[in-house]
């Protein structure tokens, strides 16, 4: 199928779908004429590429991935290394959840701060610029 085919199939537009071959996860033949033709499994990778980034994964680690990638879930099979690269993954994640956490209470502080302090009966700071939402 071509590549305008393979977008309506999939939900994915023909720009992310190029992208995805250009980034090793999706291969596509040439036929005579220079068109992309993808086989049928084609429909079932962009699938797995799309539940595997909607994980938060990038295309970096997706492409390490996929030859452990079986069905549309996927289910990934669990080899030594794919689960190292995995919990490596997942242990950054969890490091930049604990990031966001600390910026956000320590916000929240400076919100409770001011609200005592009776913000509507100060006037503005001179200078300030307003922090943009």
């Amino acid at each position: 199928m071509r590549i305008g085919e393979l977008s309506r199939r999939t939900g994915v537009n023909a720009h992310q779908l190029r992208y995805y071959e250009a980034q090793g996860l999706l291969e596509a033949d040439r036929g005579a004429n220079g068109y992309r033709e993808y086989g049928e499994n084609a429909m079932l990778r962009v699938k797995q590429i799309r539940r595997l980034l909607g994980a938060g994964l990038s295309s970096e680690d997706i492409a390490y991935l996929l030859p452990c990638a079986v069905g549309e879930l996927p289910e990934l099979l669990g080899c030594p290394d794919l689960l190292t690269a995995m919990r490596s993954r997942l242990k950054r994640l969890d490091e930049q959840m604990d990031r966001l956490a600390r910026s956000r209470d320590a916000l929240a502080d400076y919100i409770d701060a001011a609200e005592r302090t009776g913000s509507a009966s100060h006037p503005p700071c001179d200078g300030a610029e307003p922090v943009p939402a």
